[in-house]
């Protein structure tokens, strides 16, 4: 195993309560194979950070506090109330560590998410020398996903989301995965500069594309291979799809 970045943080959004799950507990706690959902993220994370982990917590938190503690050791950010991706990650920067010039932003409901998968984005985006790097994959039926917009020049211009995408849009088939590593002063300048200007009336963390791209910063994009580690789980069907996926890679079938 690779020993953790030194100059990378890592933040988990995990706040949500997840009401399609049809659950009493928060959205994270929901278990995939007997083992809640936030630890295989958290496992990812440590692989990669270290201890540089900051676990985005609201629904719950003492019962996400508690099971996560058992198995590891981040930090934690409280977010009170869930008003965006964007709000999430301006809650956990002030619990980022002073030496982490980078910081790579993973969601709690992704648990097939691989360190070798974030190990490729880290690099990629180090050896061009970006400001942010988008972890984004081609799939056949993009319907209901954040579509990435990419010029002529192979630069990323910005993400739009479904409910704000024109009809053209729609048509995209390279779709942002949710993940990103982005350079911290970048991400700390680039938040102040979102709004909540759009269907959901949340702070979108995928504005800062947009930002980025307006202030002529290095934008870009690592297409990644396997669709299947980016499965969200936002229902009880996602979660039957995705303890198949885990128990085929278990098994070593996939």
């Amino acid at each position: 195993m690779s020993p953790p970045f030194e100059n990378i943080a890592v933040v988990i959004l995990a706040a949500g309560l997840g009401t399609r799950m049809k659950s009493q507990k928060a959205k994270v706690l929901n278990q995939v194979l007997g083992r809640p959902m936030i630890l295989y993220v958290v496992d990812t994370a440590t692989q990669v950070a270290g201890n540089d982990v900051i676990l985005v917590v609201g629904h719950q938190v003492d019962q996400v506090r508690k099971v996560v503690s058992e198995h590891a050791l981040p930090e934690y950010a409280y977010q009170e109330r869930q008003l965006g991706t964007g709000h999430a990650v301006l809650c956990a920067l002030p619990h980022v560590p002073a030496h982490s010039e980078h910081i790579v932003i993973l969601c709690g409901d992704v648990p097939m998410i691989t360190a070798a998968t974030i190990r490729n984005l880290i690099e990629d985006h180090l050896d061009y020398e970006r400001d942010i790097t988008v972890l984004a994959v081609e799939i056949d039926k993009p319907a209901g996903y954040g579509r990435v917009l990419i010029n002529a020049d192979n630069q990323v211009t910005g993400i739009v989301e479904e409910a704000d995408a024109t009809d053209e849009q729609k048509k995209l088939r390279i779709i942002n995965t949710g993940i990103y590593c982005v350079k911290k002063a970048f991400l700390v300048e680039s938040l102040q500069k979102i709004d909540t200007d759009n269907a959901q009336g949340e702070l979108y963390l995928t504005d800062i594309i947009a930002v980025g791209h307006r202030e002529k910063k290095a934008v870009g994009a690592l297409i990644a291979g396997d669709e299947q580690e980016f499965y969200g789980i936002n229902s009880k069907e996602d979660l039957r799809v995705v303890e198949d996926l885990m128990q085929r890679r278990q098994s070593g079938s996939t």
